[in-house]
């Protein structure tokens, strides 16, 4: 499971306090940062996604944007969760229980602080990362600091950071870069844009964006593009449809519902 949340945060996808070390109090920021214009999400959203294997659902994902009183740095903050779960049968011989929350920069739209509490068949991992944005720098709770680039992004922070970018211009083989920082490495990740397509999911036809976010092969994927990408073509730019190849059969990840858009959706009639 971890592979398609991952590949869903590349774009666009999906955990209770925080213990990352405290920053509430005011500060004075070492650098300014840009004011990233973001019409696409707001705090009430929730969406929710079912990963299939085949024809069966085995897990699900609920991603969601909530208003909170921590601040860092004097900024407000936004908490962004997903939860993802394994159900029906699939718990008896895999169960996942994975928790990733994310507090990023209401106005900046990257992290400050973010925890992953992963419990997959029994593989634990635990996780609380500062981000230092002002000084390019990551705390990962360890006692390790590591240099990142401006506007590096979370699991989590990276699903909602892509769906401020602007591609409504964007030609086909464009390529589209998020900086990531995960098990402490930074991941430069990079989403070419294939044009637009119609995509049907079980809520109907919609029209979208097609990307494929660009994977390293001979790991999960047979090939690079091997993940394929749907994002609604309106002003939420949520990823609808993701399509994954693997060694050993494909995984779908889709949207089954969804609460307190900013848009409407770019259902087609």
């Amino acid at each position: 499971m971890k592979g398609l949340i991952l590949a869903a945060a590349t774009l666009g996808f999906v955990l209770s306090a925080i213990s990352a070390p405290e920053q509430n109090q005011t500060v004075i920021a070492e650098k300014e940062f840009a004011k990233i214009k973001n019409g696409a999400f707001r705090p009430g959203e929730k969406l929710t996604y079912r990963l299939s294997y085949g024809a069966f659902d085995a897990g699900e994902a609920v991603l969601t944007v909530e208003e909170t009183t921590k601040m860092v740095q004097g900024r407000k903050l936004w908490k962004m969760r997903g939860i993802g779960k394994t159900i029906s049968a699939f718990e008896w011989f895999y169960k996942v229980n994975d928790r990733y929350e994310s507090y990023m920069d209401a106005e900046s739209m990257f992290p400050w602080l973010f925890v992953r509490r992963v419990d997959e068949g029994g593989y634990i991992i635990n996780q609380d990362y500062a981000f230092y944005q002002h000084k390019n720098q990551v705390d990962n709770g360890e006692g390790k600091k590591f240099s990142i680039p401006d506007m590096c992004q979370d699991m989590i922070s990276a699903f909602y950071y892509a769906r401020t970018l602007d591609f409504s211009n964007a030609k086909k083989g464009d390529i589209f870069t998020v900086n990531i920082f995960l098990d402490d490495e930074l991941y430069p990740t990079k989403i070419k844009y294939l044009g637009k397509e119609e995509i049907k999911i079980r809520k109907g036809k919609y029209r979208c964006h097609k990307f494929a976010p660009i994977v390293q092969e001979g790991r999960v994927f047979n090939s690079e593009e091997d993940l394929t990408v749907w994002i609604t073509d309106d002003g939420n730019k949520i990823p609808i449809l993701a399509k994954a190849n693997l060694k050993v059969g494909s995984m779908k990840m889709h949207l089954v519902g969804w609460e307190g858009l900013s848009n409407p959706m770019s259902k087609v009639e």
